[in-house]
């Protein structure tokens, strides 16, 4: 249920102004309320969150997924986190992942920063403005007469300090950011600054890589560090006692005494640039984020007792935040994605599952959905996209990997651990479960018989082959794709034939992998070619096969080849991207590709000309045709899947 109260004429550039109070139906299958504190919203022309105009049905919602950089977060005292992105959109998010409020704010100022209590964030350029983040409106606005460059609000969100590309600091009272203060700083524009836990000391650092601690209302210098050899982006201070943490790009985080000048000791364990740094409320840990992706947390870094290194993001790590009471740090950065972390366990809480991939599968005989997204099996009603009240009444399922039987009467999940589960589809209740030596164990698939099931032992390049009546594995076929990594299987028409592709990662030049074809009964390869393959599938005739090809010189091809000979009998170019998906239509006339680029392109068999590409506001992962070809379902990286009418695709 989603309620409206228009409240103003749509301006131009802008879709609508409104009031929203959402009510969503859980991961745990209750009807969840959720009253966004009276967040006022707005979207931009260009509805970030909209999916594309082909997609005839949306299932789930994109978890702790943003549309630009993530650029900073904080913990509201109620438990909920907040985002700020680089294009100026607002969120609130519970601890699960589910987004509460969006609101689109400015995409003109280029930094941001909240305020401790999540009461403001304030934006800055060459003006600085205030705006109420429960509201999701401005408060004041003011010209600078130098470029914003740092902010730092004071614990009590009575005072912001600015810092600027001239070296100089500001104080504003707030919320009518009067200014009360001003002084020359530092040489260089101000990096970073931040206040300590009572608001009597400000820390600033600046591109002549210098720290300096002032008097907190007087800006008088009390202290001078120095000893970073290249930026300082971040300074923390320890929420109970008298010492700073200083981070560089220099690789090191620094403890700094006020009662010395040399640093107490250097954190130096990071690889690369370190960019971010936090205290948890009560002082217990301090995490630090680097460019090689990592959060290293430490547990008195005065002693230099680093407890875990947290590692899950793809990209550079801007925020960190730690929730008010409890041990939950969110974190985020480039990679447009939050993670939720326990700092007890050191491991992911919420948020994109590391390595989880949003594999569906489409039972058509109750018209449901399968999804793995977030690492977690869930089950849609392909009609009404609601979670499927039966798969709630089971404890939640870890699967990165779902597939179902063509008689629709088994449902396969797979995953991280060394089990192969088959499930009855109607109640998501266990049949029988089958172990391997190793994990994790992908690519379940059946043959079109529904009597055969394959998968792969990634860590070990073992393909499994096993009987549907039948407790043990009736072959294993060592190195499957000659020694590569194992992406893709696939059954030929008739089971005999199996199609196993993969990558050799360690290759600096060539082909990059190699597409095997075994024979089961004969229990022998039938022919290989050397292709570095990321997906694959075989024709409903058996003619030919096609694969998603990487090599390290970029280029991601689709090959069509005939099946029997390995002839190459079309080879696709337009894909920008690693492919993680190739499917033919049930009737054999169309070949779908999809992957990294977001692109979904349909090519025709016959011909091997492109029809239609269309661009995706996200990764696609996973593609399944449901069995009378009219619907497309696509599993995206971004925790949602489609329904895409394939009438539609081809015509919009």
């Amino acid at each position: 249920m989603l309620a409206v109260d228009l409240v103003a004429d749509p301006p131009l550039n802008y879709f609508a102004v409104a009031w929203i109070t959402f009510q969503r139906t859980s991961p745990t299958g209750f009807a969840v309320t959720m009253n966004s504190q009276a967040i006022l919203i707005s979207s931009i022309v260009a509805d970030y969150s909209a999916p594309p105009s082909f997609v005839e049905r949306s299932f789930g919602e994109p978890l702790f997924h943003a549309e630009s950089e993530v650029i900073d977060l904080v913990f509201h005292a109620d438990g909920t986190l907040w985002s700020m992105e680089e294009a100026g959109i607002l969120r609130q998010w519970n601890t699960e992942g589910h987004l509460l409020a969006r609101v689109y704010l400015s995409d003109l100022e280029d930094i941001w920063r909240f305020s401790p209590t999540a009461t403001y964030v304030a934006s800055g350029a060459n003006e600085i403005a205030l705006w109420s983040v429960a509201e999701g409106r401005e408060l004041t606005r003011i010209p600078t007469e130098q470029w914003v460059t740092a902010f730092a609000f004071h614990p009590t969100d009575k005072v912001l300090a600015t810092g600027h590309d001239d070296g100089s600091i500001c104080l504003f009272q707030l919320p009518e950011l009067k200014l009360v203060k001003k002084i020359p700083a530092h040489s260089g524009q101000i990096s970073a600054m931040a206040f300590n836990a009572d608001g009597s000391q400000l820390a600033s650092s600046g591109d002549d890589k210098r720290i300096y601690v002032w008097h907190g209302e007087t800006l008088e210098k009390n202290h001078e560090f120095s000893g970073h050899t290249d930026r300082i982006p971040a300074l923390t201070w320890h929420p109970t006692e008298n010492y700073l943490v200083s981070v560089g790009w220099d690789t090191t985080a620094r403890v700094w005494e006020t009662t010395q000048v040399e640093p107490s000791i250097l954190l130096n364990t990071h690889s690369d640039q370190v960019t971010a740094a936090r205290f948890n409320a009560g002082g217990q840990f301090l995490a630090c984020a680097d460019s090689d992706m990592a959060i290293h947390v430490w547990g008195n870094p005065r002693q230099a007792q680093e407890k875990f290194v947290l590692r899950g993001h793809t990209d550079l790590i801007n925020c960190l935040a730690f929730q008010k009471s409890g041990l939950l740090m969110a974190s985020a950065g480039a990679d447009c994605v939050i993670h939720i972390w326990n700092l007890e366990t050191g491991k992911l809480a919420a948020g994109p599952t590391l390595n989880s991939i949003n594999n569906v599968a489409f039972r058509a005989s109750s018209g449901t959905l399968y999804s793995t997204a977030g690492g977690v099996l869930r089950a849609y009603d392909a009609t009404t996209t609601q979670l499927v009240p039966a798969s709630t009444t089971q404890p939640l399922i870890a699967a990165d990997n779902v597939a179902i039987s063509p008689d629709q009467q088994l449902l396969v999940v797979c995953g991280k651990t060394e089990r192969l589960q088959v499930l009855d589809p109607q109640n998501l209740t266990p049949i029988r479960t089958y172990d391997h030596t190793k994990g994790p164990i992908a690519n379940p698939v059946f043959s079109r018989d529904s009597q055969t099931l394959a998968t792969c032992s990634q860590s070990d390049g073992l393909v499994w082959v096993w009987k549907r009546d039948q407790e043990e594995a009736v072959l294993v076929i060592p190195e499957a794709a000659d020694g590569c990594t194992l992406e893709a299987l696939s059954f030929s028409p008739d089971g005999r034939f199996i199609a196993v592709g993969g990558i050799d990662f360690l290759a600096t030049s060539g082909t990059d992998g190699s597409l095997c074809v075994w024979d089961l009964e004969e229990k022998d390869k039938k022919w290989s070619a050397t292709y570095g393959v990321t997906a694959l599938d075989i024709d409903s005739t058996g003619k030919y096969i096609a694969i998603g090809t990487h090599s390290h010189n970029d280029q991601n091809k689709v090959y069509v080849l005939d099946f029997a000979t390995s002839d190459v009998v079309f080879e696709l170019s337009g894909h920008h991207d690693r492919l993680n998906a190739v499917r033919f239509s049930p009737d054999g006339s169309y070949l779908i590709s999809a992957g990294d680029d977001g692109t979904i392109r349909v090519w025709n068999v016959l011909s091997g000309r492109i029809v239609v590409a269309r661009q995706s506001e996200t990764v696609v992962q996973s593609l399944v045709f449901s069995p009378d070809g009219k619907s497309l379902y696509v599993g995206n990286a971004n925790t949602t899947s489609y329904q895409i009418s394939m009438q539609k695709l081809l015509e919009d």
